[in-house]
């Protein structure tokens, strides 16, 4: 039985490579070309593929929050333009990366790695471990709900909580979920603009109008929609000091 392939890259050229490599390969049925995240999603939840080609830096989403967006677990080897050095900082975080322009022979070495790989448990450690490599990710949150993707701009996010093995991510309008930890956003998003004032709680400043206490040494936030976050005692001080208080 061939094992199931899907191509996800932008660029046509470098989706015709990839195929041209794969036609030697009999064990190997390529099911699906695609060429931005969003058709990869759909692509992946469609055919269930065995391995997929994702090219990192794409249009409006790229491959890391693509994957972010899957409930499968395909393996995974990035196409990439990425120079040597970046590609270092990803060592051990997927089954390879091809940095473009890439050869034939470098090509079967992926696919010899990808055949003697069989943990999905080290496959999913890999993909969580990069979703916040790219340096644009600060700027908005992805996420989807029934079937439809959104892009979240980090500006309309009004604050974080913690929901469990979730995290609620608050705009205007509603909250969204997301799978990923506090520590994951307190650490990708904007030292400028959010700052976590409490164990559940991160904060867009931007969207702060007031601090009072309200109990004896407790304080809370208020943000533009209302909403009062408390204030641990611990982040009490780093809060007036991001302030200038």
């Amino acid at each position: 039985m061939k094992s199931k392939v899907i191509i996800i890259d932008d660029e046509p050229l470098a989706r015709s490579i990839v195929k041209a490599f794969l036609s030697a390969k009999e064990n190997l049925e390529i099911v699906a070309e695609c060429n931005n995240g969003f058709e990869g999603v759909k692509a992946i939840e469609e055919h269930q593929p065995d391995l997929i080609f994702l090219d990192i830096q794409m249009p409006k989403i790229n491959g890391f929050e693509m994957l972010e967006l899957i409930d499968e677990n395909p393996s995974v080897i990035f196409t990439t333009a990425f120079d040597e050095y970046a590609i270092k900082a990803f060592d051990n975080s997927a089954i390879d990366y091809l940095l473009k322009p890439f050869t034939q022979e470098r090509f079967d070495k992926a696919i010899e790695k990808w055949e003697k790989s069989t943990s999905s448990d080290s496959k999913k450690e890999a993909i969580d471990n990069v979703t916040s490599k790219q340096p644009d990710e600060h700027l908005r949150i992805v996420v989807k709900e029934k079937g439809v993707i959104k892009i979240i701009p980090t500006s309309e996010v009004y604050y974080l909580e913690a929901y469990d093995d979730y995290v609620k991510v608050h705009t205007k309008e509603k909250y969204h979920l997301k799978k990923k930890t506090m520590s994951f956003y307190e650490n990708s998003l904007d030292s400028k603009d959010f700052i976590r004032i409490h164990r559940s709680f991160i904060i867009n400043i931007n969207q702060l109008t007031k601090i009072e206490s309200y109990e004896k040494n407790s304080y809370r936030a208020t943000l533009t929609n209302g909403a009062t976050i408390p204030i641990s005692r611990s982040s009490y001080g780093e809060l007036k000091e991001v302030l200038g208080l």
